[in-house]
């Protein structure tokens, strides 16, 4: 009996956590377009990928002690691949895309990831699928463009090429997430995370090295920088490790439908701080995508799917 209910507790305490991450994911979206503003994104990029390598090594040393794991040659080459795609790559277009678009677009966008990742497993050819999950992502490109379409149709060119931005950059994640499995399965998350993130910062430090440069750090308000530590630490870094915990907990199955709630959150979050304001057309959109998305991941027999982008965004 005992055992028993250690273990609701167990489970009530990760739907709270979840709930949390919810609206700590949620909310970043907005603090992340402030922060933007005040140091570019290149800048934050910049100190982003000062402060990664110091959090990783110190998981890596929670973790392992000095006794780091040993990986073989091609496992580090492939490592240096997945931070070029996961960091360089998704997590830099993520950063200019939603600074380019707003809040609740961001949030939308990246969304789509499972559908990104159906793809490209259909294409590996280690996944068929079926009728509804050919529907799902049908509905889900419809809701795309609906979304989308009173932006475009509004001349609302910088915004709309943000989200196109923001796609592309889901569907690097995508390729990340299916590229890490295999290496994952051996050496665990944990690990997959912190020598990624080692071996993939030096790049993006080194390509947003001018516009770290151009920033005025001794100037920088004290909130910009809780905003920055909140985005890269809390948000991040600290919200994949209690995710990994939350589907360990309640399975990926019953967790992975909660990260539907972000982009509601997410507007919510945007109109209470900056004012952002949806149209009807905005909303149709959005529910129609986010529609599309669920029935294109959790249709059977996509359990492989779900769990396969149960790791959060990197960024």
């Amino acid at each position: 009996m005992a055992g028993i209910d250690h273990h609701h507790r167990r489970e009530r305490l990760a739907l709270w956590a979840a709930l949390a991450l919810i609206l700590a994911w949620g909310s970043n979206f907005s603090v992340q377009k402030a922060v933007f503003e005040a140091l570019s994104p290149g800048g934050f990029l910049f100190v982003r990928y000062l402060i990664m390598p110091l959090a990783a090594a110190a998981l890596l040393v929670a973790h392992h002690g000095m006794a780091w794991p040993r990986l073989t040659r091609p496992e580090l080459l492939e490592l240096l691949r997945l931070g070029l795609i996961g960091h360089l790559l998704h997590v830099g277009l993520v950063t200019y895309g939603i600074h380019w678009s707003t809040a609740f677009s961001s949030s939308l966008i990246l969304a789509c990831g499972p559908v990104f990742t159906l793809l490209i497993l259909r294409w590996h050819g280690s996944e068929t699928m079926t009728g509804a999950q050919v529907a799902g992502v049908s509905v889900a490109v419809v809701g795309v463009l609906v979304f989308l379409s009173d932006k475009l149709t509004g001349g609302h060119w910088r915004a709309g090429g943000g989200d196109l931005v923001l796609l592309v950059a889901a569907s690097f994640f995508s390729w990340y997430t299916v590229a890490a499995k295999p290496l994952i399965e051996r050496h665990g998350g944990v690990t997959v995370l912190a020598y990624g993130t080692l071996l993939g910062s030096a790049p993006v430090v080194a390509v947003s090295l001018p516009a770290g440069l151009q920033v005025d750090w001794a100037a920088v308000p004290p909130a910009i920088w809780l905003g920055t530590l909140y985005a890269v630490l809390v948000s991040a870094f600290l919200g994949w490790l209690v995710w990994g915990w939350v589907n360990a907990v309640r399975g990926v199955a019953r967790s992975a439908p909660l990260l539907y709630l972000m982009p509601p959150v997410a507007a919510l979050v945007a109109w209470g701080a900056t004012g952002e304001r949806y149209t009807w057309v905005k909303l149709l959109g959005a529910a129609i995508t986010l529609a599309g998305v669920a029935l294109a991941q959790f249709a059977a027999p996509s359990r492989r799917t779900a769990a396969a982008d149960s790791v959060p965004p990197l960024d």
